[in-house]
């Protein structure tokens, strides 16, 4: 097997093992504010009312249900992982959404979808091109893709000691690794206050993100980024080219608090 599907295999199994673990997202972490925060100014919220929606990676169905909100009109809801059941579970109105347990490349050529969105999954997928190009295939003419990933711009402090961490944490198994987030956490809660205060690395991601989270929330937070056995973090470039690569035109991105990157595009 190669190296890639090996990651690939171990990542859905990591966030299968998460996703049935952390289950809940109320609050600002499930809001209908927060969708709004991710995908605008590129589109706005009240662009998704009526529409017909596929969501790649739908976890334990926090973006499904932010979608239902938003007033989608039909979501095809994609889950590879051991969290399909969750998602089953969790979907506020399952008259209004399709479970497809299945990856994302598998994602049926229906041509008639008007937004295929993929919110904190195509960084975690080693070779996202055929999960891109799934979406192009699902989209009517005029549809719209809408990703959100990981930036390394804005990032570079933080990456500096994650990733090192990262290479030993991925590894240890769920206890170990959650009684680290454990110990972890007064950091984090301290860097909050801080951010308050000073004008320290990612403190807009800080103000606008992790401080309005509860405790629990935030040590999901940390669990996620330390735990899944493949994470990428994207230049700006490389963000734009997820979808320019595969044909989609008008592509815009924005630089979502000077961490991340939010890019749509439409398929002609």
């Amino acid at each position: 097997m190669r190296d890639a599907d090996r990651l690939k295999e171990q990542t859905i199994r990591d966030f299968g093992d998460q996703w049935t673990r952390y289950r809940e997202s109320d609050g600002y972490f499930g809001s209908a504010e927060l969708l709004r925060d991710i995908v605008e100014p590129l589109v706005p919220v009240e662009e998704l009312r009526g529409k017909r929606v596929a969501e790649i990676g739908s976890g334990a169905g926090r973006i499904v249900n932010m979608l239902l909100d938003a007033g989608a009109s039909h979501i095809i809801a994609v889950e590879p992982s051991a969290a399909f059941n969750v998602l089953r579970e969790k979907v506020r109105n399952p008259a209004a959404v399709t479970l497809l347990n299945v990856t994302g490349e598998q994602l049926p050529p229906h041509g008639d979808l008007d937004v295929v969105a993929s919110i904190g999954t195509l960084h975690h997928i080693p070779e996202p091109a055929p999960v891109v190009h799934a979406a192009f295939e699902a989209l009517r003419h005029g549809g719209k893709m809408l990703i959100w990933v990981y930036g390394r711009e804005g990032n570079e402090t933080y990456l500096a000691w994650a990733e090192p961490l990262r290479a030993v944490t991925r590894r240890l198994p769920h206890p170990i690794l959650a009684g680290i987030v454990w110990l972890l956490y007064p950091l984090l809660a301290a860097y909050i206050r801080l951010a308050r205060r000073c004008d320290i690395p990612l403190r807009r991601y800080v103000n606008n993100y992790l401080a309005k989270l509860s405790p629990k929330q935030r040590r999901l937070v940390v669990y996620d980024q330390l735990k899944p056995a493949y994470a990428k973090y994207y230049t700006g470039d490389e963000a734009r080219s997820l979808l320019t690569t595969a044909g989609f035109v008008n592509v815009r991105v924005h630089h979502r608090h000077g961490y991340s990157w939010t890019v749509i595009g439409e398929r002609p």
